[in-house]
């Protein structure tokens, strides 16, 4: 199998929407494994909106819970056990993209954080990094997190406003690749989304 675990340095940054971006790009197969929260639309339910792809190319996540809260506690409230062992990649004839849930320390359980999963798959991983103020610090600190962990990164996609002294120095520093920035799209639409993506990211840096 071939694909990526997309990530990001913090909650509400929009990984989301790259992740439907690249997924779309890539005509691939995407898998949210863990999704919290259901009243309003779930990442995988955006990711059909946004990206264009097949029903049967949005996998079922393991886990659907009704908080918008960290897993652990969203399974906690409705005494569900999470099982991180159960958790594998699913089997598809094409690129995968894994979307996780808010940061790398975010906890799966009261035991296990998302990176302890990734660190088990071994996948390589794109960071999304939130442009702006907190940045460089929140984004250095998520490549700690994964070089600690023995995780091949990517790259890193920035998404938001330009700042390039910013974006120079997280890679600079971090020994990191700048796969490129995705500004704000508004109308968020597929097409729009797919313009964004096609003007500022290189389709070919995400060959397997």
């Amino acid at each position: 199998m071939s694909g990526f675990v997309v990530t990001g340095t913090g909650t509400g940054i929009g990984k989301t929407v790259f992740a439907s971006a690249l997924v779309g790009a890539l005509g691939g197969f995407y898998w949210k494994p863990v999704q919290s929260g259901l009243e309003e639309a779930t990442d995988s339910e955006t990711v059909a909106g946004l990206s264009g792809l097949a029903p049967e190319r949005i996998l079922p996540e393991a886990w659907r819970l009704k908080l918008p809260a960290s897993p652990h506690r969203a399974a906690a409230a409705e005494g569900v056990e999470i099982d991180p062992a159960a958790l594998e990649p699913p089997s598809c004839p094409g690129p995968l993209i894994i979307e996780g849930a808010g940061g790398l320390l975010v906890p799966l359980t009261r035991t296990t954080l998302f990176v302890d999963l990734f660190a088990r798959w071994r996948w390589p991983v794109i960071l999304c990094v939130g442009t702006g103020l907190g940045s460089i610090n929140h984004a250095l600190l998520s490549v700690e997190a994964l070089r600690a962990r023995g995780l091949s990164i990517h790259g890193l996609a920035f998404i938001g406003e330009p700042h390039q002294d910013d974006e120079a120095i997280i890679c600079a520093i971090g020994g990191v690749r700048r796969l490129g920035r995705l500004p704000r799209v508004a109308p968020l639409d597929r097409a729009h989304l797919a313009a964004a993506f096609a003007a500022h990211f290189d389709v070919r840096d995400f060959a397997p």
